[in-house]
């Protein structure tokens, strides 16, 4: 299915702007490379639509999804057998491949690599030469592109997304104390009714020392807490809200709102079939059916058991022309801050989005599919 436009006729909008910082050399030269027309301004600026009715309009209707990694071969031994090496970075997060490049795989090795990043939550691929179009043509193995009402895109790839700090501190200027941004336990686009599955950063550009990245495994946080404990929130909903903030047309005086949807606090990966816990300190609300103090207090152990666990967790030394893929609906991520603009990163991203989330209730955890050591 094609990505879904939005119809500027209904659509009340702030206009766009073109922003001419200095690019990063590297960072330009992939982008002339790809024969990226950067004449009218980098990045291109979406019109930003005001109000939130329009944005929930954007992508109401239910879209099939078919998950690559549910037909790809466990083994994963197209994909295995031609790379140089796998690496798994940590016990239960995070792999990297050596040798192999993204822009080549054939369709059973995209299968095999959607697999891979269902079972590892987050998979590296160092040494990257792929352009912004051949990023969003992966991308497209794996689900509906999102293309986003109101971030800034590289111009003419329509869903490819600019990830530049520079040009995010030209309307929220980051600090040691309140860095902001991506510097916070996240998932990305929760609030879409199909919200994000595979999502592939590439960074051409990379401070030398620090803007590093850590992924938590939501299968691991899951299986952190007690069985009694899992009782209580499984076959939960909670309300996750967006990112951004919009105007509501019917109230346009009451302040900014958020788009709102209601999720499984815990959801199973269709392709693994595993439980996993699904919240985030950013954009999970509250739960559906508690008050507010007995949610906030569940809420606050729930995101704790994700933040504070160093062994279900792995922090990412970025190099120059790495990608990243990871899992939304399996893992949560922050981004550090800690070269605090003093140099340049600059990276493009591709979401796929994925189904609705669901939950089974006699679906396994990792650990209990895997064999591991029993659960007390």
């Amino acid at each position: 299915m094609a990505p879904t436009a939005i119809d500027p006729t209904i659509v009340d909008v702030v206009q766009p702007k073109k922003d001419n910082l200095n690019l990063p050399s590297e960072s330009r030269k992939r982008l002339e490379k790809a024969d990226i027309d950067l004449s009218g301004g980098y990045p291109y600026r979406p019109a930003k639509p005001l109000y939130l009715q329009d944005v929930q309009k954007i992508r109401e209707t239910y879209r099939e999804h078919n998950d690559p990694g549910a037909r790809a071969d466990p083994a994963k031994s197209a994909l295995f057998a031609a790379a140089e090496k796998v690496v798994d970075l940590t016990t239960h997060i995070g792999t990297e491949i050596v040798g192999l490049q993204l822009k080549d795989l054939t369709g059973r090795q995209k299968d095999e690599l959607g697999l891979l990043i269902a079972e590892r939550s987050v998979v590296f691929f160092r040494d990257q030469d792929i352009s912004p179009q051949q990023q969003k043509s992966l991308g497209e193995w794996y689900g509906e592109i999102e293309i986003h009402p109101q971030v800034p895109q590289v111009p003419g790839v329509d869903g490819v997304t600019v990830i530049w700090p520079e040009l995010q501190a030209t309307e929220s200027k980051a600090s040691f104390r309140r860095p902001g941004g991506a510097s916070r336990w996240h998932t990305d686009l929760v609030h879409e009714k199909q919200p994000a599955g595979v999502t592939h950063l590439h960074n051409d550009t990379v401070p030398t020392t620090g803007g590093d990245t850590v992924w938590a495994s939501g299968y691991s946080a899951y299986e952190k807490l007690s069985p009694d404990f899992r009782k209580i929130i499984d076959g939960k909903k909670a309300v996750y809200r967006s990112a951004h903030p919009y105007l509501d047309r019917d109230d346009p005086t009451a302040g900014p709102k958020y788009v709102e949807r209601t999720h499984p606090l815990v959801r199973v990966h269709p392709a693994t079939g595993w439980k996993a816990l699904w919240v985030n300190r950013a954009m999970t609300e509250r739960i559906v059916g508690l008050d507010k103090a007995e949610s906030d207090l569940i809420l606050g152990y729930l995101f704790e058991v994700f933040e504070k666990n160093i062994d279900i967790q792995v922090r990412f030394k970025w190099t120059p022309r790495t990608s990243a893929l990871w899992d939304n609906r399996i893992t949560i991520h922050n981004a550090s801050w800690d070269y605090e603009g003093t140099q340049p990163r600059h990276g493009t991203r591709v979401t796929a989005l994925a189904e609705v989330p669901f939950f089974k209730d006699d679906a396994p955890t990792r650990r209990q599919a895997l064999g591991l050591a029993t659960e007390d």
